[in-house]
């Protein structure tokens, strides 16, 4: 539901105000809901016309468009939503309004690797050979590099193989040789914490 304009044509003066107000209370910082227009009365192309000036959705309880207004929305593009139970209305809305908030983006720890001893391959940089504490390394894995409990680097996994293989993830409990893209201050002892940003739907 791109606009958050909304003209609404009801059957009784009563529904008109208590949909509209609870609409609007559906409103957020980041999306508005903006009543243009209210009236009692079956949806007419006139309805459709100015609804398409001011780009609103038409919102029709527990009434119907003319076949007028009907091919006016079809030729204009306009959408018209009707409903017979108000409470269907305010879902649908405030879902289209939940599907148009940014989601909450959550960092999650995947993995823990102990950095066990370093080796230095010409043209190629550090491989860090580590053993697996926790979770699961993940080819291309965003990274951190940890040195005494303080983060020394952030960056991307470059190179996860068991033995000379590469390999796509690596459990815990396995060792591994790893590389960090672009980067090859690794020591002995260091901790390579993978992780992933996964993003949470917001809901009002």
């Amino acid at each position: 539901m791109p606009p958050t304009a909304l003209w609404m044509t009801l059957t009784r003066t009563c529904s008109v105000e208590a949909l509209s107000d609870s609409l609007i209370k559906l409103s957020t910082e980041e999306v508005r809901v903006n009543v243009i227009h209210k009236a009692v009365g079956a949806i007419s192309e006139s309805d459709v016309l100015l609804a398409e000036a001011s780009d609103a959705v038409i919102i029709g309880f527990q009434v119907r468009p003319s076949v007028e207004a009907r091919k006016s929305a079809d030729r204009e593009g306009i959408e018209i939503r009707l409903y017979s139970v108000i409470y269907d209305c305010i879902n649908e809305v405030k879902d289209g309004i939940e599907g148009m908030l940014e989601p909450e983006k959550k960092e999650e720890v995947i993995a823990t690797a102990e950095v066990k001893q370093t080796f230095r391959i010409s043209k190629v940089g550090t491989i860090a050979g580590c053993i697996v504490r926790d979770g699961k390394m993940i080819q291309k894995s965003k990274v951190r590099l940890i040195r005494d409990g303080i983060v020394i680097y952030t960056g991307e996994l470059g190179s996860l193989q068991i033995v000379k293989d590469s390999v796509k993830e690596v459990p815990a409990g396995k060792e591994c040789g790893m590389s960090i893209a672009g980067y090859n201050d690794i020591k002995d002892g260091d901790v390579i914490e993978a992780f992933q940003i996964v993003e949470i739907k917001r809901t009002l």
